[in-house]
């Protein structure tokens, strides 16, 4: 197995794409900590089934825009497992509307998740990881923050902040053997498209070349990648994993 005595931290892996993850880690042999703030009974349906399949996993709440909650979090993963080896930055909310209409409270809880949330868990995992001499940061971007996209300011400037961090902090550690990529999904199945009306799932699939949306195990297998020594040597780089969307 690819991971096998590794240990993964994936926030947000409750349901979608952080739950494929998680399960697409612990598959190669990670053990992994499914973290979670909102609901806890998905978390333990992620934790079941990797266990059900042989594999390791445990989950922790964490609110990730929590500073503080984060630097506990990693001190007692870290104090248990004595190692962590790969972080999966997923967690991740929306609250669309058009900037006009956009109140401050709905721009600074999406900007607290998507992006401080990712800084809160990498700043604090970076110190053990320059420890080991090792690691892998894999954060999950979206197209909207490469390209943009009308309703979503607050979301994709969290997105685009996510692949600046993400380029920074790989140039930053590297020389540690640390990688930190990101991974820019497009339309993906998942709750969140769920509620999106047929009139803009229809107008979305004609901007897509392969005309249709893709799963959350297409998002799980570039970040088994990217957590995998196949990727050893690639760092800073953000993957659109959208079905040719943009190009």
């Amino acid at each position: 197995m690819m991971l096998e005595n590794q240990v993964a931290l994936v926030t947000g892996a409750g349901k979608g794409i952080g739950k494929a993850i998680a399960i697409a880690l612990a598959s190669e042999g990670a053990a992994v900590i499914v973290n979670y703030n909102g609901s806890q009974e998905k978390a333990k349906e992620t934790v079941s089934l990797i266990q059900e399949n042989g594999g390791k996993a445990e989950a922790i709440r964490c609110n990730v825009a929590d500073f503080n909650a984060c630097r506990e979090m990693m001190d007692d993963v870290i104090s248990r497992y004595g190692r962590l080896d790969i972080l999966v930055n997923n967690a991740g909310i929306t609250k669309d509307n058009l900037l006009m209409k956009m109140s401050e409270e709905d721009f600074d809880a999406v900007i607290d998740i998507n992006l401080k949330g990712a800084f809160n868990c990498m700043k604090h995992v970076s110190r053990q990881m320059i420890k080991q001499k090792s690691g892998r940061i894999i954060n999950i971007s979206s197209v909207s923050g490469v390209a943009g996209n009308a309703g979503q300011a607050n979301y994709s400037a969290s997105k685009a902040g996510l692949i600046g961090l993400t380029k920074t902090a790989a140039k930053e550690l590297a020389s540690r053997g640390i990688t930190v990529n990101a991974i820019a999904p497009g339309f993906i199945q998942t709750e969140m498209t769920e509620v999106l009306s047929d009139a803009v799932k229809t107008a979305a699939m004609e901007k897509i070349p392969m005309k249709k949306f893709g799963e959350p195990e297409d998002i799980a297998q570039t970040a088994l990648f990217f957590a995998s020594g196949n990727a050893k040597y690639i760092t800073g780089q953000v993957i659109c994993v959208d079905g040719g969307m943009v190009m």
